[in-house]
């Protein structure tokens, strides 16, 4: 997977999870969540701890994160080439 660390938009159910990705002007449907974890963050660094997901969506096999805060940001951290 590569690094790509930008922000997304994603439109998500009533638990918190990701139903779409908006990427590049493109919705991308969430069809599986391959696996989700909690990331507490880099303390030192005043991270915000995070949800984190790997999904597959179209064509699309991504690791998304979500700060756990109210209106938290998105973005995709990594994606399969």
């Amino acid at each position: 997977m590569r690094a790509v660390q930008q922000e997304v938009t994603v439109r998500q159910v009533e638990e918190g999870r990701p139903l779409d990705v908006y990427w590049k002007g493109r919705a991308h449907r969430v069809q599986v969540i391959l696996d989700e974890w909690r990331y507490g963050g880099r303390w030192w660094l005043d991270e915000v701890p995070r949800t984190c997901f790997l999904v597959q969506a179209g064509p699309l096999t991504a690791e998304l994160h979500h700060e756990d805060s109210p209106g938290g940001r998105w973005w995709l951290a990594r994606m399969q080439d």
